[in-house]
C-alpha cells in the first residue's frame, strides 16, 4: 500500500514559490499558541502571528515536511523561528491578499470511506455483470 503523505506542505510551499516569482511578498498566518511553535511572542495577535517569508526578510528559509525555519530581525533583533507545518493556518502574497487558507484535511491521510450500508444493515457488494 502506498504512504499517504500531508498536503500541507507541499500546497505551501507550491503557494510560496508561485508568490515569489509573481513579484509578490509572502506571508504566513501561523497559529502562536502551538505548543511547539517558537515565535517572537511580542508580536503575537489574538493567538496568531504573521511571518514575511520573503528571500529579503528571512535568512536560511527551511520549507519542510514537518516544520519550517528561517532566522529573520525583528526591531533589529535576530530572531530564530521555527513552527511546526500544522500550525500554518495559510498563506497569502502581502500586495494582492491572494493565497490559500489550511483545513485540517491538509495534515494527514483522508479517512478510510466507510462501506455503503443496505437497508437490511449489511455491507453492500459490488455488483458486476458479465458484456457479451
Amino acid at each position: 500500500m502506498n504512504k499517504v503523505l500531508p498536503k500541507r506542505p507541499y500546497l505551501l510551499r507550491a503557494m510560496h514559490e508561485w508568490i515569489s516569482e509573481s513579484g509578490n511578498t509572502p506571508h504566513v498566518i501561523v497559529d502562536a499558541g502551538n505548543p511547539d511553535a517558537e515565535v517572537p511572542r511580542a508580536y503575537i495577535k489574538e493567538g496568531k502571528i504573521v511571518l514575511n517569508l520573503s528571500e529579503g526578510a528571512t535568512q536560511r528559509l527551511r520549507l519542510g515536511n514537518d516544520e519550517i525555519e528561517f532566522d529573520a530581525r525583528f526591531a533589529g533583533v535576530i530572531h530564530h523561528v521555527r513552527f511546526p507545518v500544522g500550525a500554518v493556518l495559510g498563506i497569502y502574497a502581502r500586495e494582492t491578499g491572494e493565497g490559500m487558507v489550511f483545513s485540517e484535511a491538509d495534515l494527514g491521510p483522508e479517512p478510510p470511506t466507510r462501506p455503503t450500508q443496505t437497508e437490511e444493515g449489511g455491507t453492500r457488494r459490488p455488483q458486476l455483470k458479465v458484456v457479451k
